[in-house]
């Protein structure tokens, strides 16, 4: 796989590695993510600067989830003291633990970042190079991304979904025969 070069005034000082794996949802209606990685590298360093990762069957560690690759030595002299988890797992194979291990969570399965998040935090941050009319096409692309998200959550618990709608004044009837649920947990309710 090759990253795509980002520039910073003019020369490329960031590579951004973005893989998407789609499967069908549970109904096989919808596509959806199986899993997602976008990498963020300084230009010519292997190692990622950030890694804003999904994966579809993880609940611990959390499906959606952010590792950061920096050296922290708070952090990583409180690593040393778990007597459980991953921490000492990786300490009984004779392995320091590591900040870029770590899965921060980001918002669970329905409400991850979308790669436009990880692209407005290049901006705003690092302040990379944008063509005319950037911004615009990020804000229509997100929305959609979170409209799709929405949706999904709604699926997932309609009867939230009928409650805020009927307290703004719509009228929503029960379907006749309900839609068949999913037997495990929802996506919106998993880490």
């Amino acid at each position: 796989m090759r990253q795509i070069p980002v520039t910073i005034g003019g020369e490329p000082r960031l590579g951004l590695l973005v893989c998407y794996y789609c499967c069908w949802d549970g109904s096989s209606r919808f596509l959806a993510a199986d899993k997602s990685e976008v990498h963020v590298f300084y230009s010519g360093v292997a190692d990622p600067l950030f890694r804003f990762e999904y994966v579809r069957k993880w609940n611990d560690p959390p499906g959606a989830h952010l590792h950061i690759h920096a050296h922290r030595d708070e952090v990583a002299y409180l690593l040393r003291f778990a007597d459980a988890g991953r921490p000492k797992e990786q300490m009984t194979r004779g392995r320091l633990p590591r900040l870029s291990e770590m899965h921060l969570p980001v918002g669970g399965h329905r409400m991850r970042p979308a790669l436009e998040d990880a692209l407005l935090f290049l901006k705003r941050e690092f302040a990379i190079d944008t063509a005319p009319g950037w911004r615009k096409v990020i804000d229509e692309s997100m929305r959609d991304w979170r409209e799709t998200q929405l949706k999904a959550a709604v699926r997932d618990a309609p009867d939230a979904a009928v409650e805020v709608l009927r307290d703004l004044g719509y009228r929503i009837d029960a379907p006749a025969i309900p839609a068949p649920r999913s037997s495990g947990t929802a996506k919106l309710y998993l880490p």
